[in-house]
C-alpha cells in the first residue's frame, strides 16, 4: 500500500507511456499559495521593492482574484519593474524562496499524483502563468523536467523588462500545451490536466482527463456540470482553528500522561514498565489526534531482533513521534542536548531515559554514548538518527558513525527504518502538524557481530546507499563522518 492511494489509483490503472501528458497548473494547484506573493515578500524584506511595483502587484492580484480580466496586461506591467535586474539574482532568489517557502506548501496528495504519473511513464509538465524563476526549484524537487511558463526577455544576462511573447495564461496556456504536445507526439485526449482556476478552462476542455483542485466557484460549477473529477484538499494552505488545536494537543498530551506515571510508580510499577505504558499510550493518542496514518512495510523487522540499534532518517520533527509509535516499548532515544530544555519534548525524553549528546563539545564519543551502551546491555533498544540533524528538503544527509560503533561494541543488530515523507506531516521550520499519510520501510536487521573497527565506516556507507535506493534519491559518494 502506498500513501494517498485514493488519489493515485485511477492513474496507475490507466494508459502508460510518454504519449500521455500530465499537465499541472502551479499556483493553487501544486502549491497552496501564490509564488508571486512569496517572491514579493522576500524581495520586500531585502529592500528591493519600490512603490510603483507595489501598485502593479496590487492591481495584478486584485484582477486575478476578482476574475476581472486584464491579468496579462498587469503581469506585463509588473515585469517592467525588473528591467536591468541580473537574471542570476532572480534565479538565486527563486531558489531561496522555493527551498524555504514553496516546497513546504506542496500538497502531498498532488505530489503523490505526480509520482504516479511518473511511474506510468507519462510526460509530466508544469504549465503556469508564473515565470521560470518562481517554478523551477519546486519542479526540480518534484523531478519534473518540463516547464511551460511566462518567459521574460534577457539581454546580456539581465532582464529587459519585457516578456517573450504573451503570458502563459488562458488561451495562451492552451497554445503552449498544444505546441508542446505536437513536438512530443502527445495525445491530449489521453492526457491529464490539473487546475484550480476558471482561467484554465481552455486546457481543461482540451484534455481527456480534466481534474479540478480546490476550484474557484465558477470552475466548480463547470466541473460539476461536465462531470469532471473534483478534488478538495486541506493538507496545506491557511491554518484553521482545528489545525492549531490539534497540534497543541499532539505536543501537550505528553505532559498529563507523564504526570499519570506518578501514581503508577506509587503502586509499584517499575520505571521501565511505566515508560513503556507512556510511550504506547502517547504515541497512539498523538498519532490519532494528528491524523497521522503510518503505512509500514517490513513491520516484522521491528520485533524480530531486540535489543537492537534502530536507525532512522531525519526529515522532520515528527520523526520522533513516528519512530516512537513504531517501537513503543523498551527503547531509549539518543537526542541532541538542545531538546532537554524544550517543552514538552524535553521532559518526555528525560522521563524515558534518553541519552543527550552535546554535538558542539563532544571529544569522547565512547563516553558520551556510554548510557546508550548500558541500555543495550540492560535489554533495551536504542533509537538514533545517524544524520544527527534533520534535513531541510528531505534529502538524506551524511551518516555519523556513533550508531554503528554502538552496535559493534554491544554485539546487537542495526535495524534501518526508512521514513519516506514525514515532511508531508510537518515540513521543515513548520510548527503545526498537518494530516498526512506517511510511508515507512523497515529493512531487515544487519548483524554487527564480528565487525572490526575498520569495518564501521564502510558499513555506514553501504547502509546510506541502501537508504538512498529505497528513498529513490540519486546516489552520492560515500560521506560518513566520525560522529
Amino acid at each position: 500500500m502506498e500513501p494517498y492511494e485514493r488519489f493515485t489509483q485511477d492513474i496507475l490503472v490507466g494508459t502508460r507511456g510518454r504519449t500521455t501528458g500530465a499537465f499541472f497548473d502551479f499556483d493553487g494547484t501544486i502549491i497552496a499559495t501564490h509564488s508571486i506573493k512569496d517572491m514579493f515578500l522576500e524581495r520586500f524584506r531585502e529592500g528591493e521593492v519600490g512603490v510603483l511595483e507595489v501598485i502593479d502587484l496590487s492591481e495584478m492580484v486584485s484582477r486575478y482574484l476578482l476574475g476581472a480580466g486584464g491579468f496579462e496586461d498587469a503581469l506585463a506591467a509588473s515585469v517592467e519593474n525588473f528591467a536591468g535586474v541580473p537574471a542570476k539574482h532572480l534565479a538565486d532568489l527563486g531558489e531561496k524562496v522555493g527551498r524555504e517557502h514553496l516546497i513546504a506548501e506542496i500538497y502531498p496528495e498532488i505530489k503523490a499524483m505526480i509520482r504516479a504519473h511518473q511511474q506510468q511513464g507519462h510526460t509530466v509538465a508544469i504549465v503556469s502563468s508564473a515565470t521560470r524563476y518562481q517554478v523551477e526549484t519546486v519542479a526540480k524537487h518534484l523531478g519534473i523536467e518540463h516547464i511551460l511558463c511566462t518567459e521574460v526577455e534577457l539581454l546580456d544576462g539581465r532582464l529587459t523588462g519585457r516578456l517573450v511573447g504573451q503570458p502563459c495564461f488562458g488561451h495562451e496556456k492552451l497554445k503552449a500545451v498544444r505546441k508542446f504536445a505536437r513536438q512530443r507526439h502527445i495525445s491530449l485526449k489521453k492526457s491529464y490536466f490539473y487546475s484550480d482556476g476558471a482561467e484554465d478552462l481552455p486546457v481543461l476542455e482540451a484534455v481527456g482527463h480534466p481534474t479540478v483542485v480546490n476550484p474557484d466557484s465558477r470552475l466548480s460549477g463547470v466541473a460539476k456540470r461536465a462531470g469532471w473529477r473534483d478534488i478538495r484538499l486541506d493538507s496545506r494552505g491557511t491554518l484553521g482553528v482545528g489545525d492549531v488545536v490539534r497540534s497543541l494537543l499532539v505536543y501537550g498530551s505528553a505532559l498529563p500522561l507523564l504526570a499519570a506515571g506518578v501514581p503508577m510508580r506509587v503502586l509499584g510499577m517499575s520505571r521501565r514498565d511505566t515508560t513503556n505504558v507512556f510511550l504506547s499510550v502517547w504515541t497512539t493518542l498523538a498519532s490519532a489526534i494528528a491524523r497521522l496514518k503510518l503505512i509500514v512495510d517490513g513491520e516484522e523487522h521491528l520485533w524480530s531482533h531486540r535489543p537492537a540499534v534502530f536507525v532512522f532518517n531525519h526529515q522532520s520533527a515528527v520523526d520522533v513521534l513516528i519512530t516512537a509509535r513504531l517501537l513503543r516499548e523498551d527503547v531509549v532515544a539518543v537526542a541532541k542536548q538542545e531538546i532537554r530544555d524544550q517543552l514538552p519534548m524535553g521532559p518526555a525524553f528525560s522521563y524515558t531515559d534518553a541519552v543527550f549528546i552535546d554535538r558542539e563539545h563532544i571529544d569522547d564519543p565512547g563516553r558520551a554514548l556510554r548510557p546508550a551502551a548500558e541500555a543495550l546491555q540492560d535489554g533495551r533498544s536504542i533509537a538514533i538518527a545517524p544524520e544527527g540533524t534533520r534535513s531541510r528538503d528531505g534529502r538524506l544527509g551524511r551518516f555519523k558513525l556513533g550508531a554503528f560503533h554502538l552496535a559493534r561494541e554491544a554485539g546487537v543488530p542495526i535495524v534501518p527504518i526508512v521514513i519516506h515523507n514525514a515532511q508531508d506531516a510537518l515540513p521543515y521550520k513548520a510548527i503545526f502538524v498537518r494530516p498526512a499519510e506517511v510511508k515507512v520501510t523497515v529493512l531487515p536487521p544487519i548483524d554487527a557481530v564480528g565487525w572490526k573497527t575498520a569495518d564501521v565506516h564502510s558499513q555506514a556507507d553501504t547502509l546510506r546507499a541502501r537508504y538512498l535506493e529505497v528513498l529513490g534519491q540519486v546516489s552520492e559518494p560515500p560521506s560518513a563522518v566520525a560522529f
